[in-house]
């Protein structure tokens, strides 16, 4: 890589010598990690890929300053961890309305039989899958928003998960609502807003300092190099270029990280295999080890099952149902103690249909379940309106949507965010208190 490779041609040329100069003595087998450099740096390229190769191109513990991760005045301890279902999850497979004769004859073979649901309240039943988190249920730090949708969310994958991910019932908004939300919590850390994969959600899009890494073990360092940080450091200091803002954050995130990683660390409880346990699993150790980790969020998908979505004994659902529910679970056993500050919450872009189709699964719908966890969930509850599966009650096939996901967001950025008026995170919401979350 040269100088010339980089945005550099306003940069003071001793600068742009010194990097260039630092940049030759790095090895050829960071030839590809320099080409991907030299097509722009933003947060959401820089972490992408397996072994971070964009990292490789900066060198190895690129900065031997260590940052200390508590920074006063920047939050209460909460975190707020959101698990977004992409592909339209079933909540009628998920939360069962047991007894429901509309359920059973629109469901003769993908339905769960009543002697098979886990009890609740109000009459539903949660898939056998799910039982790792019945004792959260059972021990109220687990609650459900069923019937759950939203004015106007198409059924199309990209336009929903863009309208819920950003909030808004129609426009063209800029921001999510995730960045609105820390925008009024104010400053934090480097962790404070962290997406687990490779791109920044648009429920963060536009957040100051968001950062998206595939777990803190994955930022790879591979030499040392201080002349090429500090030539990075030199060049970009002072341009109105993207890069003046994001390498900054690069390097106190590597610097962190390296931190991490030199840190003894063992889960506190077993999880599953997959990526999604694995990102959990990264998640509660930026929160246990006290990195001011303020939100979080966590893609898993899989859920589109338009076929074989199986019987509750076999099939698709029930693999994704298991992995869902054994993951939460550990999620929750590892972080012991300091689960009372740290709630999970699932959403997804819209439901399923009610009656399943000829191909053994279900097609796009509307009305969905949210599933709440956190120790200060006021849990063991069902929580909102319920109309029904009769027909009358249906809308163009689908479970009505008639609770509004954002009131489940936004009473749960209210608990751990402390941010103010709803406008402030869903403009033209009228906010229709649910009481998700414990006083105190």
């Amino acid at each position: 890589m040269s100088a010339d490779a980089l945005p550099s041609a306003e940069a003071p040329a001793s600068s742009a010598d010194a990097l260039t100069a630092a940049v030759e003595r790095i090895d050829a087998e960071q030839v590809a990690a320099r080409e991907q450099w030299s097509h722009g740096f933003t947060r959401r390229k820089f972490l992408a890929g397996a072994g971070m190769v964009a990292a490789a191109a900066l060198g190895s513990q690129l900065v031997t300053t260590r940052y200390a991760y508590a920074v006063p005045g920047t939050g209460s301890g909460r975190a707020l961890v959101v698990v977004f279902l992409r592909g339209g999850f079933d909540g009628l497979a998920a939360v069962v309305p047991s007894g429901d004769p509309a359920y059973a004859a629109a469901r003769p073979d993908i339905g769960v039989p009543d002697r098979l649901l886990l009890p609740l309240d109000r009459g539903f039943g949660l898939h056998p899958a799910l039982s790792p988190l019945h004792r959260y249920w059972q021990a109220k730090q687990l609650a459900v928003v069923h019937a759950v949708g939203g004015p106007n969310i198409s059924r199309s994958h990209f336009q929903a998960q863009d309208q819920v991910e950003r909030g808004v019932d129609a426009g063209d908004a800029r921001t999510g609502w995730l960045e609105r939300a820390l925008a009024t919590a104010g400053p934090g850390t480097t962790f404070r807003a962290t997406a687990e994969g490779i791109n920044v959600p648009q429920s963060l899009a536009g957040a100051a300092g968001a950062i998206s890494l595939r777990g803190v073990d994955s930022v790879v360092l591979y030499r040392r190099s201080e002349r090429v940080i500090a030539a990075l450091e030199r060049l970009y200091t002072g341009l109105d270029l993207l890069a003046a803002e994001q390498v900054p954050v690069a390097l106190r995130l590597l610097a962190e990280a390296t931190d991490l990683q030199a840190q003894a660390y063992t889960p506190g409880a077993v999880y599953p295999a997959g990526n999604f346990a694995a990102a959990m699993s990264d998640v509660a150790r930026l929160i246990t080890s006290g990195t001011g980790l303020r939100v979080a969020t966590v893609d898993v998908g899989g859920w589109d099952l338009h076929t074989n979505a199986g019987a509750v004994d076999a099939g698709d659902m029930t693999d994704q149902l298991t992995d869902l529910g054994q993951t939460l679970a550990a999620f929750a056993e590892d972080l012991g103690p300091t689960l009372r500050d740290v709630t999970v919450v699932t959403m997804s872009e819209f439901g399923r249909r009610v009656a399943q189709n000829g191909s053994g699964g279900t097609d796009h719908g509307h009305g969905n379940a949210m599933l709440v966890l956190g120790g200060r969930v006021a849990g063991g509850r069902m929580f909102g309106r319920w109309p029904g599966l009769a027909e009358s009650a249906l809308v163009e096939g689908d479970l009505a949507g008639i609770n509004d996901y954002r009131d489940v967001l936004y009473e749960l950025a209210q608990g751990h965010l402390g941010v103010g008026p709803v406008d402030s995170v869903f403009p033209g919401l009228s906010h229709s208190p649910l009481g998700l979350m414990r006083v105190g």
